[in-house]
């Protein structure tokens, strides 16, 4: 998991855009996009391991033996549609958005769409 919180605002600070929406896409069938806890690390290191103990490795007959990484992206999900307030993100306290990579390292690429007003 990988915090990319940063970049988006950056990217949101650069529109001209004072209250809208930002959409995180991921166009990827084994990768994903979440909102989720930055104050701890080991909540991502939980998270993985819940989630690979929910999708087991194992008799699955896709050729490239990465059944589980689409599965993975499927429950994560491979968008997210954030809030814009003051030309920033609106995420809580101890919020942050994280790509998840789940069969990689891949070169990967996260598209973001800032959608609003002045």
């Amino acid at each position: 998991m990988l915090d990319i919180t940063q970049q988006i605002r950056e990217i949101v600070q650069g529109e001209s855009v004072f209250s809208g929406l930002c959409v995180v896409f991921v166009p990827h069938t084994t990768a994903g996009v979440t909102v989720n806890e930055n104050a701890d690390p080991d909540v991502q290191r939980d998270m993985l391991l819940g989630l690979t103990e929910m999708i087991p490795k194992e008799n699955y007959k896709h050729f490239e033996h990465n059944s589980p990484a689409h599965m993975l992206s499927t429950l994560v999900g491979c968008s997210q549609t954030l809030l814009i307030e003051n030309r920033d993100l609106v995420l809580g306290r101890w919020q942050a958005v994280y790509f998840c990579e789940f069969d990689g390292p891949k070169k990967r690429e996260v598209k973001i769409q800032v959608l609003g007003g002045t």
